[in-house]
């Protein structure tokens, strides 16, 4: 299965990166897997007035870091994001991947009716795994935005067969470190069951 591994936090030594690292290496004997480090690659995070101008047009891919990762998306058949919740939403760079990139030809078309649909149907497994500083009492009384978006905007561009899982860790400040190893085992354990099995299944 061909995956993609998103990350969306600016540290490369943090615990999503520890993560994303335990995901990736659980998959890749298994899956073709693609890692994109936001951070790493210096995306730009927001889009600019020529971009903008370009998204209302049939052709808004007008960089090429943006061609390359819409050339991924196109490709893929598992997205996995990790990242943390920041003011109970994504982080900016996440955020402004998703706003540059999913764009007309990535992730919606037209019809004959001019009626928006999904273009992402390739896309069959949509994962979430983020970090926490509040209790999860908390995070579900503000919605757990970052959760909304991808588990259920994204899913919109890929179609109603796609399945989604998710993984979040809670009031990280006061995990032990063992609670935190136990996490990342537990959560890779989960994805590359759900995966393989996925695979098999073809």
């Amino acid at each position: 299965m061909r995956v993609i591994v998103v990350l969306g936090h600016p540290r490369a030594d943090s615990y999503c990166a520890a993560i994303l690292n335990a995901i990736v290496n659980s998959l890749q004997e298994k899956h073709q897997v693609t890692e994109i480090r936001l951070a790493d690659e210096k995306f730009t995070t927001a889009m600019t007035s020529k971009e903008r101008q370009a998204y209302e047009t049939d052709s808004p891919l007008i960089s090429d870091d943006t061609r390359r990762h819409a050339q991924l998306l196109l490709q893929a058949e598992a997205m996995i994001f990790v990242y943390p919740t920041w003011w109970s939403g994504l982080p900016a760079q996440l955020k402004g991947w998703i706003d540059r990139v999913f764009v007309l030809g990535v992730a919606f078309k037209f019809n004959e009716k001019n009626q928006i649909r999904p273009n992402l149907n390739n896309i069959r497994h949509i994962i979430g795994v983020s970090t926490y500083g509040s209790p999860w009492r908390y995070v579900k009384l503000v919605n757990d935005n970052g959760r909304r978006t991808l588990t259920r905007s994204l899913r919109a561009s890929t179609g109603l067969r796609t399945r989604t899982m998710w993984h979040g860790i809670y009031a990280l400040d006061t995990c032990t470190a063992e609670q935190r190893e136990k996490f990342i085992t537990n959560t890779t354990r989960k994805i590359a069951k759900r995966l393989d099995k996925s695979e098999s299944n073809k």
